[in-house]
């Protein structure tokens, strides 16, 4: 059986991902990413009203048009979580394809959100729910089988998909952390892993996430990011001006996180901003969470306006709220209360926590680096970095490498330079580049199997 893959997107920079896998007649579509940090650059940009042809020219989602190189027909489309450099894309491209969209529940929930936010496109392929564990067959023939192995990232409901074939397994490895302790979930399935690489032909390909292959170490469990919060937050308890967090809106094990330590402390959480009520009264509505029932969550602009309002005339010292804003998004809500274009206002000494890292690209960190000093300005007292990667690091992959023993390897998620720790790493484990390790670029194509 004749094995292709197509490298589409997020094999020259972080985002945007998209890969095919054709195997026989049948193709597997991973991701339909978005890069954010394109859109960000202009203003006012409504992406819901855009053409598809118009975000590709802009580098914001994926220039699908080598699929027509594929000679076969697309069986599934496969997201392999709710990201928005996973699934932001699917409203503009998936409609080209008449195959259905495969993931888990959590993850259909929000690409169903973003179908129904097109404004441009109809997408009306079906939306098939299938938990991590399960399997599919593929075509007709039934020789290509879809798996979903159970994996931890920093968003619930994450798998990596499996492509049985009669020549091997091909492994899409986007993205994970080896998580044996989670807060919300299952810990990653490694016992399932190393069995795929000893069933059958074993493992053809495994194509891997190399965010941060070039650090040392393993990559701490969110546990460990769940004590330090719970540190820090404590050693403020005493504080009686106010304090404010910010996180990843999708982070649903860091916001329950906050959401506790906040009443632990004797303060009533808030969820303010858009993506903060999206994400986590998702989560809460099927049943991956559980908040307090007097829980706030509130996205539109006036409700946050008229909490805000309403913190200010009770007493910032009652309330944490919890915000959109950790990379300094301009339109997020830290942002603008940076700006004082709320009604909450900074006093000196006030904690502002940024429960997130800076993600390592020009347009997010400039974005931070002035919401910082913003907020500086108004007299905020900054606690940044109480976080752990939703990534793995070196042995983290090492790991991977020897579970699954692949006789291909296709770095990606990642510049070409940031390809180059991940090429070293596996050329310690006997890969060599060019034979059996393929580093590529946005529109390629990689023949496995002729």
């Amino acid at each position: 059986m004749e094995i292709e893959i197509a490298t589409i997107g997020g094999y020259e920079a972080v985002g945007r991902q998209m890969t095919a896998v054709r195997a026989g007649e049948d193709v597997v579509v991973f991701d339909m990413g978005l890069n954010l940090s394109q859109v960000l650059i202009h203003d006012n940009v409504e992406t819901e009203k855009m053409h598809s042809l118009d975000l590709i020219d802009m580098g914001a989602i994926p220039d699908d048009r080598v699929m027509s190189e594929l000679e076969g027909n697309v069986k599934a489309i496969v997201p392999t979580h709710g990201h928005l450099d996973h699934i932001g894309a699917i409203s503009k491209l998936a409609h080209r394809y008449d195959a259905p969209i495969v993931a888990t529940p959590y993850t259909i929930e929000l690409v169903k959100q973003r179908v129904q936010s097109e404004n441009k496109f109809n997408v009306d392929n079906d939306l098939v729910k299938m938990r991590a564990g399960g399997t599919m067959a593929l075509g007709d023939s039934e020789q290509v089988e879809l798996e979903f192995v159970n994996v931890t990232h920093s968003i619930i409901d994450a798998i990596n998909p499996v492509v049985h074939t009669p020549e091997g397994s091909i492994v899409y490895g986007l993205d994970k952390r080896m998580d044996h302790d989670p807060v919300i979930g299952d810990p990653i399935d490694m016992e399932r892993f190393r069995e795929i690489g000893r069933e059958g032909e074993g493992v053809l390909c495994y194509i891997e996430d190399c965010t941060n292959a070039g650090k040392k170490g393993r990559t701490p469990s969110e546990s460990v990011a769940r004590s330090h919060l719970k540190d820090v937050i404590h050693s403020v308890e005493d504080y009686d001006g106010g304090i404010v967090a910010t996180t990843f809106s999708s982070h649903i094990a860091r916001v329950r996180s906050l959401v506790e330590f906040a009443n632990d402390i004797g303060r009533q959480p808030v969820l303010l901003g858009r993506s903060m009520e999206k994400y986590s009264g998702t989560a809460e509505r099927l049943d991956f969470v559980e908040f307090p029932d007097d829980l706030g969550m509130y996205g539109h602009r006036k409700s946050v306006d008229r909490t805000f309002k309403r913190i200010m005339k009770e007493g910032k010292e009652d309330y944490l709220p919890i915000v959109t804003g950790h990379q300094g998004e301009p339109r997020a809500m830290l942002t603008r209360m940076g700006r004082g274009e709320t009604p909450y206002e900074f006093d000196n000494g006030d904690k502002v926590m940024f429960s997130a890292r800076v993600i390592p690209e020009p347009t997010n960190e400039g974005q931070r680096y002035q919401s910082e000093r913003l907020l500086k300005m108004q007299g905020a007292r900054i606690y940044d970095d109480i976080h752990v990667s939703g990534h793995l690091r070196e042995e983290g992959h090492y790991e991977m490498l020897n579970a699954l023993q692949p006789r291909h390897v296709v770095p990606a998620h990642q510049s070409m330079e940031g390809f180059a720790p991940y090429v070293d790493l596996a050329s310690n484990e006997g890969y060599t580049l060019g034979r059996d390790l393929h580093v590529t670029r946005n529109g390629n194509m990689i023949t496995l199997v002729e």
